[in-house]
């Protein structure tokens, strides 16, 4: 498998994931031209796309879901909260490009399992993914108040983390917002800061080559530097050093990574 973040970020957010036979998209978050732009920044063709995974009905996750799924003819899979949620949002699309894939269940692609496992988050039935093949796993989990013992269980031992790392406290809590969106970034049903991200991955990485995405970064209340720079000292107080087995990842909210093996 290889897969590039697309666009991770407080504006827009969105995952590509291939093997040899398949490719996939998760969440739509920027617009339907953006979009095609970052496709063509890593030189891949939307058009063959085998499906469309959305994790929650936010803007930032589905802002152009409706409009790509169309212009392409494109399988979209979600719950059916999500997809109740998120109906009037998207604009009509064909019956027979809409898919249900329920909460803790896997769905096959060839060699492929994909994996949806459930998020603390306020929408209405949020949940993410891991990748599975030919015993490597990749993992994507931001949009997360809290990463509970359950969900550690699904993303243990990962080759490849897609990993939100959402905030610095002292930023957020000093910073421009109104105190109800302080209050629910800081909850169970917000956004995990730089050091419960940190601490979360301690517990779930093995003791083997990992990479791990910093992903879903404030704009306001956080910056790339500062998120690597307190993941790495909470890990290293947890006892792994970063660059020994554990190697972290910037991504960003306008270009895509590279297209990596995971």
């Amino acid at each position: 498998m290889r897969f590039s973040v697309l666009a991770s970020g407080s504006s827009g957010n969105a995952v590509y994931v291939e093997n040899e036979e398949h490719c996939f998209l998760v969440d739509v978050g920027l617009s339907g031209k953006k979009i095609e732009q970052l496709f063509n920044e890593i030189d891949r063709d939307i058009k063959k796309l085998s499906g469309i995974f959305v994790t929650h009905e936010h803007s930032d996750h589905i802002k152009g879901l409706g409009v790509i799924a169309r212009k392409y003819g494109l399988p979209i899979y979600a719950n059916e909260k999500t997809w109740s949620a998120m109906d009037s949002l998207i604009g009509n699309v064909p019956v027979d490009q809409r898919f249900q894939f329920d909460m803790e269940t896997v769905k096959t692609f060839g060699t492929v399992d994909i994996q949806s496992f459930a998020v603390s988050h306020d929408a209405a039935d949020p949940m993410f993914y891991v990748f599975h093949e030919n015993n490597r796993k990749l993992v994507l989990i931001t949009d997360t108040g809290y990463v509970s013992d359950r969900m550690k269980g699904h993303i243990k031992g990962a080759d490849s983390f897609v990993f939100e790392s959402n905030h610095d406290v002292s930023m957020l809590q000093m910073g421009r917002y109104p105190w109800s969106v302080k209050r629910r970034i800081l909850s169970d049903v917000g956004h995990v800061s730089n050091e419960d991200a940190a601490v979360a991955m301690s517990e779930v990485v093995d003791i083997k080559n990992t990479n791990i995405y910093l992903s879903h970064l404030s704009k306001d209340n956080n910056m790339k530097d500062l998120a690597r720079m307190s993941v790495t000292q909470t890990l290293e107080s947890c006892g792994i050093i970063a660059g020994e087995y554990v190697h972290l990842h910037d991504t960003d909210a306008n270009k895509p990574t590279e297209l990596v093996v995971v």
